[in-house]
């Protein structure tokens, strides 16, 4: 029998998913799975309840939710054979928008069966992770750690009210203007293998893949999730004085801007670099996020994991995220048996 455990959080993305997850389970059932539902209870249950499927021989794990449901998976089944099959349905879904994999609309409810159903007919991917450690915790993050900037939006805004979440991208943007003001900056040294960087930063982000901010912002279109590296962009904070804070968030949309359109060679505010291990080190001490998850305080230390997670991807993913073409996932449950 093949064995799935499904894990699900309640409160994840606009709608009443929890009520989609079953027929997913279902359909699964249908192609001989053997499924279990697990919920979430509290942030990082989701890591405890994947460590426990790959302890149990699970051959895959779904998750479903948003970024930083995928991000606690993930951790949780780092190292393991188990496969993470991501399902999209949270607020923030960089990792579905990623891979193409449908996601949840007012008019398409249905997008977690559809992804469900694509994910059966996918191939497997041996993806990086990032080791992400500071002082108070350690963990695996799966697109992205942040350190100022996004992990002080993160410690403001979360967890966000339930009225917030039903608005999806528009709630959790009104929930940011009211804080965008006191966006803080920070002086840093940040090194990244032999190159070091010292100056007053807003943000720093390192990062395996391609999208940032739920999707929204793409920082490298040719970013690779399988190419033993990752990227580490730096946004300077500018010569404003301390007490003077409105203008960062001017900042950053340029910056945001500046990638957007492929122009951030041209802007001194952006540096982009590229290693397979960062150390980062502020004053004063900063928020950071790990998939848009609070994770602690500076200093932080980042090292590549190389293809340390085994994921289902559709066959609508885009083949140049990945320097291999995969396995089929029939093949590669074929292989294990």
């Amino acid at each position: 029998m093949k064995r799935a455990t499904l894990i699900f959080n309640p409160r994840a993305g606009q709608l009443n998913m929890a009520a989609k997850v079953e027929p997913v389970a279902e359909l699964w059932r249908e192609y001989d799975w053997q499924v279990t539902l697990r919920p979430t209870e509290a942030p990082g249950h989701a890591t405890e309840l994947a460590r426990r499927a790959a302890d149990a021989g699970e051959h895959v794990v779904l998750a479903a939710g948003g970024d930083g449901t995928m991000g606690q998976v993930a951790n949780g089944l780092a190292g393991s054979d188990t496969i993470l099959a991501p399902l999209p349905i949270g607020t923030a879904n960089a990792l579905g928008r990623e891979l193409r994999l449908p996601r949840p609309q007012l008019l398409d409810p249905n997008a977690p069966l559809v992804a469900a159903e694509a994910l059966l007919d996918g191939r497997v991917q041996a993806i990086d992770l990032t080791h992400v450690q500071n002082q108070t915790a350690a963990g695996h993050a799966l697109l992205w750690a942040g350190v100022g900037a996004d992990g002080f939006l993160v410690l403001q805004l979360e967890p966000r009210p339930t009225l917030s979440k039903r608005h999806g991208p528009l709630g959790y943007s009104i929930q940011a203007l009211t804080v965008l003001h006191r966006l803080p900056a920070m002086h840093a040294v940040v090194q990244v293998d032999d190159q070091t960087v010292e100056g007053k930063m807003l943000l720093i982000v390192i990062t395996t893949s391609r999208l940032y901010a739920g999707g929204w912002i793409s920082l490298n279109s040719g970013a690779i999730f399988d190419d033993g590296h990752f990227e580490v962009w730096l946004f300077r904070a500018g010569e404003f004085p301390v007490n003077m804070v409105t203008p960062r968030a001017g900042l950053m949309a340029r910056y945001f801007t500046a990638v957007q359109l492929n122009l951030q060679e041209w802007d001194p505010g952006v540096i982009s670099l590229t290693g397979t291990r960062a150390v980062i080190e502020t004053q004063p001490r900063m928020p950071c996020q790990t998939d848009g998850e609070w994770a602690g305080y500076s200093p932080l230390t980042c090292e590549i994991r190389p293809r340390a997670l085994r994921l289902l991807v559709p066959s609508s993913a885009h083949p140049t995220l990945f320097s291999t073409p995969g396995v089929p996932f029939e093949e590669v449950l074929f292989e294990g048996d």
